[in-house]
């Protein structure tokens, strides 16, 4: 249990109403109880301020707030993210050490206070660095090499030669370093494979969702930069770059070749054509269909993807053609009346 003062000063927030009101814990704002302390970041759930039984809310410096204990912060979202933690910790560590069903090969280095999981095969000449915990199931290739205190949950597959940095999670069941999509076809009819023989960079202090997978590179690599974010279920192409810092929500598809820049918000079921750039700082419209390259700080959306004003005018006008539609066969109607009494005189 907290006050709103100790959770103000553990934000650095500026209270407005009693400090010394108890927080038993966090909720949504429109589920909160007394006791409680709520958020608002989202203007959509603006109608809920008034009405909240929550004791406390955390808000922004220019919002309204009549009658309420509040803790006024710059960013309302990344502030209760912090005290989600203090609330919330997070789930405890596994105790170091080797499960006696993993199979380890003998001349992989590990190294302190690792943790491998029930299960977990580690392949020859890979290298883990200190503090990685491996949870149950998950597979390292040969040549694979893991930097300090990464994560990796259970059923996760780290393929041959793929190289991972400090601090990186992956969630259960992706798929790092599997074969690029690549076919020639033949005169036959069919195809052959072409040998991806390159590998998967992943830097430090990258999250990859559950689901993902990632695919090595035909020559070179496949790299994902520092601080990059993916959500769930997301396939990322051979030869695919994704610059620092940009995040990426679930379901998207980046093919083979792209190159995303830093700092871009790439929404949901976007889908990437391959051999193209995206420019730095770019934002990326959920469902939209990428099929070209754009520059830097572009906003786009829509399938084919176009500057995001240009597809809002779109829609705007699709709603009026059944208006226009009428319209047009009204006039069409009035025109050959026109036209029938012209002749008949």
């Amino acid at each position: 249990m907290y006050t709103v003062a100790e959770l103000a000063k553990l934000i650095n927030g500026e209270v407005e109403g009693d400090p010394n009101v108890e927080i038993t814990g966090i909720a949504k704002i429109e589920e909160a109880c007394p006791g409680e302390m709520t958020f608002l970041a989202n203007p959509q759930y603006e109608r809920f301020l008034e009405t909240t039984q929550a004791s406390a809310i955390i808000i922004s410096n220019d919002q309204k707030a009549s009658g309420k204990t509040v803790i006024r912060v710059p960013d309302p979202y990344l502030s209760f993210a912090e005290l989600l933690g203090v609330f919330y910790p997070p789930e405890k560590a596994p105790d170091p050490g080797i499960d006696s069903s993993a199979h380890v090969s003998e001349n992989a280095k590990i190294g302190k206070n690792c943790c491998i999981g029930a299960n977990v095969v580690i392949g020859s000449d890979s290298s883990l660095g200190k503090n990685v915990i491996i949870y149950p199931n998950a597979f390292i290739g040969d040549h694979v090499v893991i930097g300090d205190d990464t994560t990796l949950h259970a059923g996760v597959s780290v393929r041959y030669g793929v190289r991972i940095g400090s601090r990186v999670t992956i969630q259960n069941n992706s798929v790092v370093g599997s074969a690029g999509f690549g076919f020639a076809p033949k005169e036959t009819g069919d195809y052959e494979k072409i040998p991806q023989v390159g590998n998967v960079i992943i830097e430090d202090d990258v999250e990859i969702g559950a689901g993902c997978t990632i695919d090595r590179a035909t020559l070179g690599a496949t790299r994902i930069e520092k601080g990059v974010k993916l959500d769930n279920l997301i396939q990322v192409a051979h030869n695919v770059v994704i610059g620092k810092n940009t995040v990426i929500a679930a379901q998207t598809g980046i093919s083979g070749s792209t190159e995303i820049g830093e700092r871009c918000m790439i929404g949901g079921q976007v889908g990437f054509v391959g051999h193209i750039k995206l420019g730095n700082g770019s934002m990326v419209g959920a469902q939209s269909g990428v099929p070209k390259s754009f520059g830097d700080g572009s906003k786009i959306s829509g399938s084919p993807a176009k500057p995001h004003r240009e597809e809002l005018l779109i829609q705007v006008m699709q709603k009026k053609l059944t208006d226009f539609y009428k319209r047009l066969d009204l006039l069409e109607k009035q025109i050959e009346e026109y036209q029938k009494k012209g002749n008949e005189r």
